[in-house]
């Protein structure tokens, strides 16, 4: 079972890479895709389709194996999403460009396991929850603010940072939820931060720096979870030299993707004129 729930993982990290490779070919170039138009891209709801579908292959693991061999396998995403996306942009990614890649998927091997498991049902008071937005909001607005005057390589590795803290704030409620403390007022907070994601990541990948996108949402993602659950659900906070490790091998590895990726637009000019007869 332990293999089998391995095999799924990698399928479902596949399908999620493939899906924000195709988001992010639609959205790149534009200074501010609105989810309306990106809505009527047939192209980019199919790649929300895979990653729906990357994400229930995930669940079904989660079920069949440990989290310590099914977690760690998401991470293969970001290996998966480089080539991908070169592919659709009509180029090979380059060995720096790789190399930068497995040193992130490295750290966030760290990083996944670090996330603890959930000891019985959580409780969030409704203080709790308003907490959980307001710090999240907060966060995600300063570090919108920032990426303004950043970059482009800064600003889309700020922009999905403060998508990832905006999913991470949104799976902290959802695991309250799915662990009793059912709610409607909850339920109907939910969507705002998960459309505020949503928006904030298609911002990242209208840069153009898609692995430095893609590496900072799968950073910011877990990194969320744990201070949430230490911050609000009573959960301990992971110590020694591992999570340091690991912390250090994503920046540094996030840093290097900045430096090798290329600036990818669909409406670049070719990097080869044709010679005029």
């Amino acid at each position: 079972m332990t293999v089998l729930a391995a095999a799924i993982a990698l399928v479902g990290s596949l399908f999620f890479a493939l899906g924000a490779a195709l988001q992010q070919f639609e959205a790149v170039g534009s200074a501010k895709p609105g989810l309306l138009a990106l809505l009527r891209k047939p192209r980019w709801l199919i790649g929300g389709a895979s990653i729906l579908t990357g994400g229930g292959l995930h669940i079904v693991a989660l079920g069949l194996g440990p989290l310590t061999i099914v977690q760690p396998m998401g991470v293969a995403s970001l290996l998966f999403a480089l080539p991908i996306t070169a592919a659709l942009h009509g180029r090979k990614p380059s060995p720096k460009e790789l190399a930068a890649a497995g040193v992130v998927a490295a750290g966030l091997v760290g990083l996944v396991l670090l996330v603890p498991d959930s000891q019985g049902p959580t409780y969030l008071s409704p203080d709790g929850v308003l907490t959980l937005l307001g710090v999240a909001g907060v966060a995600a607005i300063l570090l919108w603010a920032a990426s303004r005057a950043a970059s482009p390589a800064g600003r889309a590795a700020l922009l999905a940072t403060s998508s990832g803290v905006l999913y991470g704030a949104t799976a902290t409620l959802m695991r309250v939820l799915l662990d009793g403390t059912w709610n409607w007022w909850y339920v109907l907070a939910l969507p705002v931060p998960l459309l505020l994601a949503l928006v904030m990541l298609q911002r990242a990948y209208a840069v153009g720096h898609f692995g430095v996108s893609f590496a900072s949402l799968q950073i910011a993602d877990p990194l969320t979870a744990v201070a949430f659950g230490a911050l609000l659900l009573g959960e301990p906070v992971p110590t020694g030299i591992v999570p340091v490790a690991a912390a250090l091998l994503t920046a540094a590895g996030t840093v290097a993707l900045a430096r090798t990726s290329p600036l990818e637009s669909r409406n670049a000019p070719p990097t080869h004129s044709p010679t005029p007869l």
